[in-house]
């Protein structure tokens, strides 16, 4: 039980609520509470197949509003105690955070709004349509001078049967009568999204801007698609997921003609950093790789990090009691298999996952003879949050893609 908060009467208390139960994620839903009953609490939002983010209540009690992640978008939502949940509107782009609401003779709501080519900006939102009008406009001016596209969503099915969403998103300059490289961009969490909107860490378009095609896509594990697809990659924690991130780039490069199949890369942070170096150890299809505070051995990083308890509950047990599923997703036991170009970078102060982890991996690299370049950030924690470091990570992103991927257009 989080958040809780009061109606502008008294009577009631709503809350957010998750359920303990033997998975590592579970939906966050809306809870009401008679304060003067002893009755069981109200779940508001059970019908609804998302998790409750942000939420605020109307002034005279009649509504709560709320927003959800929901395949790629993050969108504000509705509902009353005895009325289903209803979207305000019907976003088609980007993702409301930071909602507030207020009034006294009717809700007034506000929120921000981003996308990837719009920098958050504050706008209030109708509490019947839905629709915005701008409060603030601090980047407007220097996002609309930027050579930008918006993220383009598409789908397709997996070998597993399962619809997996993505984004792609273009370079500057973009011509579709040529040819780019792509690099497929891995979202840790993993029980995060990949959604439409602005990103200091991990720019979709700072990745873009040398010439590449960044596809994004929400493998197994990721939000926004409903419980069951968050839960199923519990006991599948990297070979799963890691072969819809390659069925992902083949289902793009089929897509969209201007992607050339024989120059691609892949890299992401943290359970991004841990696919990525599954790929290094399962494929060859990448001509470079980039991780951040990946592990390389799951039973190191469980032993080390600051989450001790959710790593064993996603192996199914403690790594003694079930050595054959931890040995089985460990990149560690399939070092022979190291042939790919990697960029490890990590920073010093991380306790997500230690820099042991890199060290580890970066010994098991220097002895399988695997052209790779570490780099460390002593003033870091798990990100990367520094104006400076994060220019030189850009940097040594791009350099080391560049050097494998030869001229980007």
């Amino acid at each position: 039980w989080t958040h809780p908060a009061f109606s502008a009467d008294g009577r009631f208390l709503y809350a957010k609520t998750s359920p303990v139960t033997r998975h590592v994620y579970n939906l966050t839903r809306l809870a009401r509470l008679a304060w003067d009953s002893d009755a069981k609490p109200e779940i508001l939002t059970r019908e609804l197949d998302r998790s409750v983010e942000d939420f605020g209540l109307a002034p005279d009690g009649s509504r709560a509003f709320f927003t959800a992640e929901d395949q790629g978008l993050r969108r504000i939502y509705s509902v009353t105690a005895d009325g289903p949940v209803r979207e305000l509107g019907s976003l088609e782009a980007g993702s409301y955070s930071g909602l507030r609401v207020g009034g006294t003779a009717g809700p007034l709501l506000a929120a921000l709004w981003e996308s990837a080519v719009n920098p958050p900006e504050i706008f209030r939102v109708d509490a019947g349509d839905g629709r915005r009008t701008r409060l603030s406009a601090i980047n407007v001016e220097r996002a609309a001078g930027i050579d930008w596209q918006p993220a383009e969503h598409f789908w397709f099915t997996s070998s597993r049967g399962k619809r997996i969403h993505g984004m792609l998103v273009k370079p500057p300059g973009f011509d579709p009568a040529k040819k780019y490289p792509q690099f497929v961009l891995i979202h840790g969490g993993p029980h995060i999204m990949h959604g439409d909107q602005f990103l200091t860490r991990w720019n979709y378009h700072l990745l873009a801007r040398p010439g590449y095609v960044v596809l994004v896509p929400n493998y197994s594990g990721s939000t926004g698609f409903g419980e069951k697809f968050s839960q199923s990659i519990q006991g599948d924690p990297l070979a799963g997921p890691a072969r819809e991130l390659n069925e992902a780039a083949d289902a793009a490069i089929a897509a969209f003609p201007f992607i050339d199949a024989t120059r691609q890369a892949a890299g992401g942070a943290s359970y991004g950093g841990h696919l990525t170096n599954w790929l290094a150890v399962s494929t060859d299809r990448y001509r470079a790789l980039v991780s951040h505070a990946g592990l390389f051995d799951l039973k190191t990083q469980w032993t080390t990090n600051d989450r001790p308890y959710a790593r064993e509950r996603n192996m199914g047990g403690p790594a003694w009691e079930r050595p054959e599923r931890w040995r089985e997703q460990s990149p560690f036991y399939r070092a022979p298999r190291l042939r790919t170009p990697i960029l490890v970078t990590f920073g010093e102060r991380d306790f997500r996952v230690p820099i042991n982890n890199a060290l580890e991996f970066w010994t098991v690299l220097k002895r399988q003879d695997v052209p790779s370049r570490l780099v460390v950030f002593p003033d870091e924690n798990h990100w990367i949050l520094k104006g400076e470091n994060s220019r030189e990570f850009y940097r040594e992103v791009h350099a080391w893609l560049a050097r494998y991927l030869g001229d980007a257009q």
